[in-house]
């Protein structure tokens, strides 16, 4: 854990210096170094003689991370697209819903016949094999001639650029970072709680199972109803969800599957508005800059929440966890109530769905 720790803060500092890298010549460079980072930092994994040179192979995986995950690929989305773009992200997270549900059981298979060595080495191989190939040759060369006009169906796209003004970017920022502390914190100690609570680990193990395809069910539905509607009924729908499942769980309410799909229903939303919020908000123009920006804080407050929640864990328990994460919840719903109240105040805002 240590190391994905220090791993996700690297990610944390460089990301400023990757949006503006993506803003100046477009993200394809960019995403192809984030898969030789990550390839070659698990070759570093697998070669590993002594703690040091694991730490040391995290750290170059940590510049990977912070150069290839959704941010990076949500700026060059945004760079290549416009306010087109929202479709496309909507469609990356959906894909992305995917990942630990086929990792997961991928990587237990692995270990069971190559060890965690053999994995690591099998997971360097589809980053420079398959992701890197895909980047440089795939990923379109010339960004600028893509940019996209905003869309007249995109409910979105009347909001004209603006300069991002310090109180929304404030606002933007913090409710992105609660969900990030949230999202992450439940990541890893999930199965610690609903054993903590008396549940046996095969039935914790099974429940957990859920969050994964309630993301992706969430997701699927936005990305038919997206045209519809603005961004902030998405970060707004994705908060509600997730503070209606912390708190159904931590009132220990007998419906814990019920809870955990509205929890990862909420999660999965809110990796959508994530990318999708800001561009609506601010416009194209320095999308790219702004999600570096704006990542920055959420990675390092990842990279801590593990950690932080295994101290609040062993001093106030299961329930006591959850009383945190559910104020915090709650704390971001009138968060994104704050962010509407700035967006309807534009006399662009679209009353109706168009």
């Amino acid at each position: 854990m240590g190391g994905l720790s220090l791993g996700l803060l690297v990610a944390g500092l460089i990301s400023p210096r990757v949006g503006s890298s993506i803003e100046r010549r477009g993200g394809r460079r960019v995403l192809a170094l984030s898969a030789m980072a990550i390839g070659v930092g698990q070759i570093g994994l697998a070669a590993a003689p002594d703690l040091v040179a694991y730490i040391v192979a995290w750290l170059v995986i940590g510049l990977g991370m912070g150069a290839g995950l959704y941010d990076a690929a949500f700026a060059t989305l945004g760079r290549l697209y416009g306010y087109g773009a929202r479709s496309a992200i909507t469609t990356l997270t959906l894909f992305g819903g995917f990942a630990s549900t086929v990792c997961w059981p991928i990587s237990a298979f692995l270990m069971a016949e190559v060890g965690w060595r053999g994995a690591c080495l099998s997971y360097a191989a589809v980053q420079l094999l398959i992701a890197l190939p895909l980047y440089l040759f795939v990923l379109p060369r010339d960004t600028q001639e893509l940019t996209a006009k905003p869309a007249r169906t995109d409910p979105a796209a009347p909001d004209r650029e603006n300069n991002p003004k310090l109180g929304t970017m404030v606002v933007l920022a913090t409710t992105l970072t609660l969900a990030a502390v949230i999202s992450s914190t439940l990541s890893v100690h999930l199965l610690t709680i609903l054993q903590g609570n008396g549940m046996a680990l095969a039935a914790a193990v099974g429940l957990g199972a859920l969050v994964g395809p309630s993301q992706v069910g969430a997701r699927a539905v936005e990305m038919v109803v997206a045209r519809y509607h603005h961004p902030i009924w998405t970060k707004f729908a994705s908060v509600t969800f997730v503070a209606i499942g912390v708190s159904a769980l931590w009132a220990e309410l007998p419906i814990i599957p019920v809870a955990l799909a509205f929890y990862g229903a909420g999660i999965g939303l809110g990796s959508i508005a994530r990318g999708t919020l800001p561009l609506a908000l601010f416009g194209p123009s320095g999308y790219a800059k702004l999600m570096g920006r704006l990542a920055m804080p959420s990675l390092l407050a990842q990279a801590a929440a593990p950690s932080v929640g295994a101290l609040l864990l062993e001093r106030a328990g299961a329930q006591g966890m959850l009383a945190a994460l559910s104020g915090l919840a709650l704390i971001n719903v009138v968060l994104a109530c704050g962010l509407g109240w700035i967006v309807m105040r534009r006399p662009s805002f679209p009353v109706h769905a168009q």
